[in-house]
């Protein structure tokens, strides 16, 4: 079977991974509403400790770090002021880390995030990470391309869950993963494997 070329490589995008030093980290809803009951992820544990990883990394190397959480309102299980709204723990922000609240796919969308982003004096590179792949990060990595900057995903620290096709199949979390991961190399960013690619 012949691999076609991805947009990026057509369009002549530079498909070199930033350095996580030189890169504003934006870390997406990582709730524990992922964690357990309805929306529980397939990978979300694994992919919530290379999260922190990744974020000590960024810490460690002095990039800036903004953290996003999505706001369902009372009731749902994105109901931010109750525990299974909260960013967990692993990831929490400390003083001095901005905090985003969306309530839609697109982090940049009805929010303050393009501000923060400048008030923080961040270049062009975002370094993305978080939950579900195949939503608000695909949707925020694209929000980002539109607006100008240049998106890395980090593969390792995202995760999603299995889905029904319209067919009524069921698409597999990990399917769904990589069908994510693969639309956002084709065109809206890069595809950082793991948080190691970034730490250089």
């Amino acid at each position: 079977m012949a691999i076609s070329k991805t947009l990026r490589d057509v369009s002549g995008l530079d498909d070199a991974l930033p350095r996580l030093a030189d890169s504003t980290l934006v870390l997406i809803d990582f709730q524990n509403t992922y964690r357990t009951g309805v929306m529980a992820l397939q990978g979300a544990e694994e992919a919530l400790a290379a999260g922190a990883r990744l974020l000590a990394a960024a810490r460690a190397a002095g990039a800036p770090v903004v953290h996003v959480l999505n706001d369902g309102g009372p009731g749902t299980p994105y109901d931010i002021r109750a525990e299974i709204g909260a960013i967990s723990p692993e990831v929490a922000p400390v003083d001095g880390e901005s905090v985003v609240v969306k309530e839609f796919p697109n982090s940049f969308h009805a929010t303050d995030l393009e501000k923060v982003l400048g008030d923080l004096g961040a270049g062009r590179d975002l370094v993305l990470a978080g939950f579900m792949t195949h939503m608000c990060v695909t949707f925020t990595a694209e929000g980002a391309f539109n607006l100008g900057y240049r998106p890395t995903v980090v593969a390792e620290a995202t995760a999603t869950r299995s889905l029904a096709a319209p067919d009524g199949t069921v698409v597999p979390a990990d399917a769904l993963q990589a069908a994510a991961l693969t639309t956002i190399g084709d065109l809206f960013g890069t595809i950082a494997l793991t948080v190691e690619d970034l730490v250089r």
